[in-house]
């Protein structure tokens, strides 16, 4: 079953009544501490599976993830057993500041080398892969000596991680930077798509120029459905994540995104024992 990503507001929900998904994903930088929404996580960890979807890796910098938040993530891994591990291809702190946004990389061989340090870097102290997310785009790089797909599968194939593909983040950057989804998705190594996200973006209009950006603050847009189609017919099932960050609805509209999830991998399931025949 399609899992959600777990928001303070549904705490209480989820804990009053189960609900229908498979699993629940966190940002594990919400639970370091103890209190209220810790005592909740334990609780719901005896009810569903768990995955970690980190923010503050910054496994983009030079200066690479900060030993005290590695070490406070491998606790809580080593405390919950998540099924899965993911951080973002950005950087988030620079100096010791953290920094309250997903920033984006250069596509160029000096940026890979230190992309791929820092994971490798990040699995050696967790003990365990991890999987890379793709970013969401609003600009171009005039240094970039690769396009996106490319910097992705090599980081994936030279540090031997998993790709967590999140396709509103694929759909948004094609859109915002004029490139070819399909030739996006033609270009991931399929084997090593571990986890896919769905979720929903914001248009604005600033002047003639239109701009997609990835807020999660809304349903799953039709085309990104698509793109999952597409995926899931070429690679077969995977975990799958709705998320939804900001004008956070009630609990059953992310389940009602999720059950649409599910019923289209049961119907590409039917299709494909159809086609087997």
């Amino acid at each position: 079953m399609t899992g959600i990503g777990l928001r303070f507001p549904h705490h209480d929900a989820l804990l009053a009544a189960p609900a229908p998904v498979g699993w629940l994903e966190i940002h594990p930088e919400n639970y370091f501490g103890g209190g209220r929404p810790r005592h909740c996580l334990e609780r719901l960890s005896e009810r569903y599976p768990l995955s970690l979807h980190g923010v503050g890796l910054s496994l983009g910098s030079a200066e690479g993830p900060d030993s005290a938040h590695l070490e406070k993530l491998r606790k809580l891994i080593d405390r919950f057993r998540p099924i899965l591990v993911s951080e973002h291809v950005a950087w988030t702190a620079q100096g010791g500041i953290h920094l309250n946004d997903l920033l984006p990389l250069p596509y160029t061989a000096e940026a890979l080398e230190t992309l791929v340090a820092n994971i490798d870097r990040t699995q050696d102290v967790l003990g365990r892969h991890i999987l890379i997310e793709n970013p969401s785009s609003y600009l171009s790089f005039t240094r970039s000596e690769m396009p996106e797909w490319d910097f992705i599968a090599a980081a994936v194939a030279r540090s031997g991680c998993g790709l967590l593909l999140d396709l509103n983040n694929l759909y948004v950057s094609a859109r915002n930077l004029g490139f070819d989804p399909d030739t996006y998705l033609a270009a991931m190594p399929g084997d090593a798509i571990g986890e896919i996200h769905l979720a929903g973006h914001a248009v604005r209009h600033i002047e003639a120029v239109e701009l997609r950006i990835d807020d999660h603050g809304s349903a799953v847009d039709e085309a990104v459905w698509s793109l999952y189609r597409q995926l899931v017919r070429r690679i077969g099932p995977r975990p799958t994540l709705i998320e939804w960050d900001s004008r956070i609805p009630p609990l059953a509209t992310l389940v009602g995104e999720a059950a649409k999830a599910d019923a289209i991998l049961a119907e590409l399931a039917a299709e494909a024992r159809h086609a087997a025949q």
